[in-house]
């Protein structure tokens, strides 16, 4: 494993670990709720949306490291984000994960750590559930998220 492996490896157990933004944030007016029956990931996303940004954002639920590192880290990227800043930053993160040349896109964040689950198609739904569930509360959609 090189050393640029390790240190990915490193970030995303450390945000498994412990998780930042892991909490409902104070007057959330979105939620919504994703499930990966693959891997057993269940996620609730809150969001705080006001003045047409992110206020503010947090998660609740369980999983795999995969998919906690990547709802931790997608948090960190997105507080105070507007919807347009929030769906480029999706789309770089899904390229990076699904593209051969995705290594090449500059990730805001930690989010270059999940580069690695690109060997490991199966896992990509780990990484993008916490996505498809914030894009599910902003656009305030009441059927929960699935990856299947």
């Amino acid at each position: 494993m090189s050393e640029l492996e390790k240190l990915y490896q490193e970030v995303i157990l450390n945000h498994n670990k412990n998780p930042r933004n892991f909490k409902k944030p104070e007057n959330s007016n979105r939620m919504a709720e994703g499930y990966n029956p693959v891997c057993g990931d269940k996620i609730s996303i809150f969001v705080r949306w006001e003045k047409e940004r992110i206020e503010a954002i947090g998660f609740q639920g369980s999983g795999c490291a995969i998919s906690r590192a990547s709802a931790s880290m997608m948090t960190d990227c997105v507080q105070g984000k507007n919807r347009i800043e929030v769906d480029a930053i999706y789309s770089n993160f899904q390229k990076m994960l699904r593209d051969s040349k995705g290594d090449e896109l500059d990730q805001p964040g930690e989010l270059n750590a999940l580069a690695g689950v690109r060997q490991f198609p199966v896992r990509i739904k780990c990484a993008v559930l916490p996505w498809e569930t914030l894009n599910a509360a902003l656009n305030e959609k009441p059927d929960p998220v699935s990856t299947e």
